[in-house]
């Protein structure tokens, strides 16, 4: 007999708690219910229900069973998804979120190429510092740059996403050049309102450094942080994703390069692994292929070290 309809048989009684509704609900007979029953009885060595005239329970095994039971019902169905789905063109609207930096240095770009493979893909791409609500604001799918993720989601690596301190030759030339990582005290700093306290906290090879430095400007959008420092009104930390242009340009300086603040993930984060629309299965793919590895490729760019 079907393995997997026996496993379905077996799990829509436990469930129920009776022969004569699992047969109800799955429309067959009660004697079919039993055959299936004993199959899966007979596939896994072990009985896995108590029968009486009035109710069934489970057995032990039964108990034990149960969990890897419902998880290869779902893989089954899963898998039929995604079968199903891959005969299809991918098409409809991908609603995406992440933050400002991040979707106009690299997120947006990515998204247009994605359109250029599947054009009939329409998406949404909503931007802010703060994490969305996928559920409330419908959101498929948000990248966000952190280290705190939400258990309750379903999250897939994209990258890494490295910093540097950096600062405007302008300033530079008014306030000197920072030698040492002490002498960042002595400097005005520019702070990210949702970062890292009144402290940077850097690394070089094995040791890590705490140091307090004083905030002379706060923003919550990386977006603004940038321009201030390019505005020469302070030392930054900025993310590598965003520097490329301007490090090249001369607009900034790279300060202290044997030290490195700390290393974020780049996660794509979603509501559920199964029934994912094809476009979205599809689009977070394209960006692991385009953004993960060792290096980011604004990285492989700016020889940035990959320590760490």
């Amino acid at each position: 007999m079907d393995r997997l309809t026996a496993v379905r048989v077996f799990v829509e009684v436990a469930d129920r708690g009776s022969l004569t509704h699992a047969a109800e609900h799955l429309e067959m007979s009660a004697a079919m219910v039993s055959r299936y029953l004993a199959a899966a009885e007979n596939w896994f060595d072990a009985r896995l229900l108590h029968r009486t005239t009035r109710k069934v329970s489970l057995t032990d095994a039964g108990v034990a069973a149960l969990p890897s039971c419902r998880q290869l019902l779902e893989i089954a169905e899963e898998t039929q998804h995604i079968a199903a789905e891959r005969s299809r063109e991918p098409a409809g609207v991908l609603r995406v979120t992440t933050s400002g930096s991040f979707a106009d240095a690299q997120l947006t770009a990515a998204l247009v190429d994605f359109q250029q493979q599947y054009a009939q893909v329409e998406i949404v791409l909503y931007v802010g510092d703060k994490a969305a609500d996928l559920v409330m604001e419908r959101v498929d799918l948000a990248v966000r740059i952190t280290n705190n993720l939400d258990p309750t989601m379903i999250t897939r690596p994209l990258g890494r996403c490295r910093s540097m301190l950096c600062a405007s030759p302008g300033y530079l030339e008014r306030h000197g050049m920072p030698r040492t990582v002490e002498d960042l005290i002595q400097h005005r700093c520019i702070a990210h309102a949702f970062g890292i306290g009144k402290q940077y906290r850097l690394t070089r090879g094995d040791e890590t450094i705490e140091v307090p430095v004083n905030w002379s400007f706060h923003t919550n959008e990386t977006a603004v942080l940038r321009r201030a420092v390019l505005s020469g009104a302070g030392i930054g930390m900025l993310p590598t994703y965003y520097l490329g242009d301007d490090l090249r340009a001369g607009r900034l300086v790279h300060l202290l390069p044997d030290y490195e603040p700390g290393v974020l993930g780049i996660h794509a984060i979603y509501l559920s692994r199964q029934h994912q629309p094809l476009a979205l299965r599809l689009l977070v793919d394209f960006l692991v292929a385009r953004f993960a590895g060792d290096s980011a490729p604004w990285d492989l760019t700016l020889n940035v070290q990959t320590t760490g």
